[in-house]
């Protein structure tokens, strides 16, 4: 899946010189964290956050009235005074993996996506990242997630798929994930229904562990020292 089939193209952007207060209004009313920052011919030069208006913003420890001066000032900065300069960018043409992977690693909540001259072409939010992830996994339908713990062999999602079928299941995805044990791995299979019971006893029968989704994630978690 690409970027150019998940990025928001009605895009909402900003020039550098408009002020923190329209900026902050902006991004209230259309519900965004996320304002990319262009020049007049639309290349993008910037990126400003909620957070940078926040940060901007007085300390709420001054007295009223300093505080209130203060933000007065504030409000009437231009953008282009906060916003991050030549921030990171991907292309359309990228994977939303890729994508995912850069927003992981830069702790970032939102990548401008632009052509090969800099000109913006839309903007890749984790939001838009949730949407991919509902449409692939097609958890928005009725079911049920199991977490079957397999040992690293072949033939072992053939057992698994062999089983719901043989139910009469449809399987809305499925995905293969690493467990705590390296031998092993966590088979996460959306099943289309919430009868599940057949399902769960073949699969005991022939030897399966099938823990709750939960306690999976939790195990991953780091653990304090």
């Amino acid at each position: 899946m690409f970027v150019s089939g998940r990025m928001s193209k009605d895009l909402i952007a900003a020039g550098p010189d408009m002020t923190i207060f329209e900026a902050k209004k902006i991004m209230t009313e259309k519900n965004i964290r996320h304002l990319p920052v262009i020049d007049p011919a639309g290349k993008l030069i910037g990126i400003v956050t909620d957070r940078d208006v926040r940060d901007a913003m007085p300390s709420i420890l001054l007295e009223k009235a300093d505080y209130e001066a203060t933000l007065a000032k504030v409000m009437n900065h231009p953008i282009g005074d906060i916003m991050t300069r030549n921030p990171l960018t991907i292309y359309a043409y990228y994977t939303i993996q890729d994508s995912l992977l850069v927003m992981q690693k830069k702790k970032v909540g939102a990548l401008p996506v632009i052509d090969e001259e800099g000109y913006l072409k839309g903007i890749l939010s984790t939001r838009d990242l949730i949407n991919a992830f509902v449409n692939i996994m097609n958890i928005d339908e009725p079911g049920t997630l199991l977490c079957i713990v397999v040992k690293q062999q072949q033939g072992q999602m053939k057992k698994i798929v062999d089983i719901i079928t043989e139910e009469g299941i449809s399987m809305g995805s499925v995905l293969v994930a690493r467990f705590w044990d390296e031998e092993k791995r966590a088979i996460f299979p959306y099943l289309l229904t919430n009868n599940v019971i057949n399902v769960k006893k073949k699969l005991y029968d022939l030897g399966f562990e099938i823990i709750d989704p939960m306690k999976w994630y939790l195990d991953q978690l780091p653990k304090k020292q």
